[in-house]
């Protein structure tokens, strides 16, 4: 494999998307304009702030809005994925629409954490959103920082795509075995210290993250929440972003599927906060998704795995245990959320 180097043209405007290939496939150059990427960050950025301004009056999402708002989030994502499917062709179309299935799959898992980290705080239904909105613009930044650190290094050292592989498929037959450690929040570390080395206040102190107590300022009990929140995150990311790897080595792709993907997470939250019991398969089929991909990046240097191919696997294997799951638990009642 090799990786087509990033070079600028004459004007300076336009950066192509390092892409490693195979060695029989031909490399294609992309090239990606500057004031794309702009655009791009900054329709992100103007959505997000919609969504946040739009919920000041500090009440807890109800369903009928979380439904709007994820079919809105998903129609954006989809309707950006034939922007793709014209820009760039059906080969980059398909890619983009397998990592952002993924990944908004893995997001049903990240679900469950989120509502177990709510409920050991004891945090008001009404704030959760603005933890949400907070710990996102967090994600974001992460996920392109992890995906920049993780092209770097793919491209100097070709075997770390071995290590993801092999890292997907444990963690996906440890899901598979339920072998998976709980979350401590109790011990965790970074919580502990967080807590000897800044001030924190025993009550929430409305939707403020910081609070002016007796003329000091210290951490609120959500900004604690916000904190473990940007853990998981990174956590989530440690086998979201290897997932999306193993199905192109698209710049472009890896980092616009996944944000699209984020950017829905917190109306996916209070859509399935109170359903999320009932996906009782939903970690058996992630489990399989992420052994699919993690060996086909094992393999991908002898057999190559079309991605139409990957995103069929993909969708049976969701539509399956997710059906399975609600037949199983059609008598369960809803859980309640927060």
């Amino acid at each position: 494999m090799h990786v087509r180097p990033l070079v600028a043209n004459q004007g300076g405007a336009f950066f192509p998307i390092a892409r490693l290939q195979h060695s029989w496939k031909p490399s294609r150059l992309v090239l990606v304009s500057i004031w794309f990427w702009i655009a791009f960050h900054l329709g992100v950025l103007i959505a997000l702030a919609v969504d946040l301004f739009s919920d000041r009056g500090h009440h807890r999402i109800s369903l009928s809005s979380a439904i709007r708002r994820s079919l809105l989030w998903v129609a954006l994502s989809l309707g950006f994925n034939v922007f793709v499917w014209w820009w760039q062709g059906p080969d980059q179309a398909v890619d983009f629409f397998t990592g952002y299935l993924i990944e908004y799959s893995l997001s049903v898992d990240n679900i469950f954490v989120f509502g177990l980290i709510f409920a050991y705080f004891r945090v008001p239904p009404r704030y959760e959103h603005r933890v949400l909105i907070w710990g996102i613009l967090g994600a974001l930044a992460m996920r392109a920082i992890i995906i920049g650190l993780g092209f770097a290094l793919v491209s100097r050292f070709h075997f770390i795509l071995y290590i993801f592989g092999a890292f997907l498929v444990i963690t996906g037959l440890r899901m598979l075995l339920g072998k998976t450690q709980p979350i401590n929040l109790e011990h965790n570390f970074i919580l502990r210290s967080v807590r000897r080395m800044v001030p924190v206040t025993n009550d929430y102190h409305g939707p403020k993250f910081i609070a002016l107590v007796a003329g000091r300022r210290m951490l609120t009990p959500l900004a604690l929440v916000l904190i473990v929140i940007e853990l998981m995150d990174l956590v989530f990311a440690v086998d979201s972003i290897p997932a999306v790897l193993a199905i192109t080595r698209d710049t472009f792709i890896v980092y616009t599927s996944n944000i699209c993907a984020i950017l829905g997470l917190r109306s996916l939250y209070f859509l399935l906060a109170n359903l999320v019991t009932r996906f009782v398969f939903l970690r058996i089929g992630l489990a399989i998704i992420l052994c699919f991909v993690g060996l086909k990046m094992l393999v991908e240097w002898w057999v190559r795995i079309p991605s139409w191919l990957s995103l069929l696997v993909i969708i049976v294997v969701l539509a399956i245990t997710t059906a399975a799951s609600f037949f199983a638990t059609k008598k369960t009642p809803a859980s309640t959320a927060g």
